[in-house]
């Protein structure tokens, strides 16, 4: 299993996409009209051979809209880890009492979205690609749209929660993978190249962070020093892009 794509919900997505492309220098490898099905426009950045992906509701009635209610602002979204025995995980999850609130099955690809509230944090999507080195969801040009000179691989993705413990341990059991505390009361679940973290915050469960490799020590410094220059906040080595802080890593 691994960390493949992210999602962050957002009310107007070209600002956000202006930031990820003038500071972090990602290019839209994808527009996909298939995720009108539920009342969204999105785009989708190729990070490496991962993706970070931006939704905005364009219905009342979308998903995406209530949780941005809910929350009240922009914010991480759906955390998608890919996996190669989707329907092995699928036995889990169920035999779990987890929901499986949308799937989709092509030739290349299949994917089951997860109950939030069976799950917490997030929305969480198990999928298949085959072959494993493909993502159909991307569009089939994005390693054309790939831009690395900043950032080249997507390697984490942090949730915050008042009692992490619960949380990790939740995620634990739909992944079959353990969860290990790290420090300052938080927990991580290793994946392939990557890693989920759980960390204590007051107020809701929330996809807080994503992590991002930087390519080296002189990109990092340049973005962080492109998003000072546009007033943006800081956080440590991290910047906020749609309500979410993206750490260079």
């Amino acid at each position: 299993m691994r960390l493949r794509q992210v999602a962050l919900a957002t009310r107007d997505l070209d600002p956000a996409l202006e930031v990820l492309h003038a500071v972090l220098g990602l290019e839209v490898g994808f527009r996909d009209p298939g995720v009108k099905t539920f009342g969204l426009r999105n785009a989708v950045l190729p990070v490496g051979d991962g993706f970070l992906e931006l939704v905005q509701p364009i219905r009342p009635d979308a998903p995406a809209e209530r949780f941005l209610a809910r929350r009240g602002g922009d914010g991480g979204y759906m955390v998608i880890v890919q996996t190669p025995t989707l329907e092995i995980d699928r036995k889990r999850v169920e035999g779990l009492g987890v929901r499986v609130v949308w799937e989709h099955a092509l030739p290349d690809v299949a994917t089951i979205h997860l109950h939030p509230r069976d799950v917490g944090g997030a929305l969480l999507s198990l999928d298949e690609a085959r072959p494993p080195e493909e993502w159909p969801w991307a569009g089939p040009e994005w390693r054309a749209h790939a831009r690395t000179d900043v950032v080249c691989a997507l390697v984490g993705a942090e949730l915050s929660s008042p009692d992490p413990a619960r949380l990790a341990a939740r995620w634990a059991q739909i992944l079959a993978r353990p969860a290990r505390p790290v420090g300052a009361g938080a927990l991580e679940i290793a994946l392939e190249g990557s890693r989920l973290r759980f960390v204590p915050a007051a107020g809701d469960e929330a996809l807080r962070a994503i992590e991002l490799r930087a390519r080296d020590a002189a990109a990092r410094e340049r973005a962080l020093a492109a998003a000072r220059a546009r007033g943006l906040p800081s956080e440590a080595d991290a910047i906020p892009v749609a309500g979410t802080w993206i750490r260079l890593v």
